[in-house]
């Protein structure tokens, strides 16, 4: 069974940055897609970014692009979201998602594994 955690959310003012960081409890996911999604009140649960097994590939919602840069760390076994100007539009709660299936270029919620979340909140 993998389990996934995230950290690094929080309270930043609008323009500021934040990194995710998104890392396993248990057995490694080097082998895994992965990607995160985020639900703000109300809405359904969205595609961020995915990166592939390798990291070769990456995949970003127009919403983020040119903001948001998902990365993996092979040796540490942690995925990262880094997050530049942010802005309120982007609160909500950031999940991870991992799958040993081929996902990175589906922005469907249907993803094997997902972590508990983190709470990411931008102040205007």
């Amino acid at each position: 069974q993998v389990q996934l955690v995230e950290s690094g959310g929080g309270l930043v003012q609008a323009g500021g940055s934040l990194r995710l960081a998104c890392g396993p409890s248990g057995r490694t996911f080097r082998s895994y897609d992965m990607a995160w999604f985020r639900q703000a009140p109300g809405r359904d649960r969205d595609f961020v970014a995915s990166i592939n097994w390798n990291g070769g590939n990456t995949y970003y919602a127009d919403s983020v692009k040119g903001r948001f840069t998902i990365s993996r760390d092979g040796a540490a076994n942690t995925v990262h979201l880094q997050m530049n100007s942010l802005k309120p539009e982007d609160t909500a709660v950031y999940y991870c998602a991992a799958d040993s299936r081929t996902r990175y270029l589906s922005t469907r919620r249907d993803w094997e594994y997902w972590g508990q979340g983190t709470q990411v909140t931008v102040s205007s």
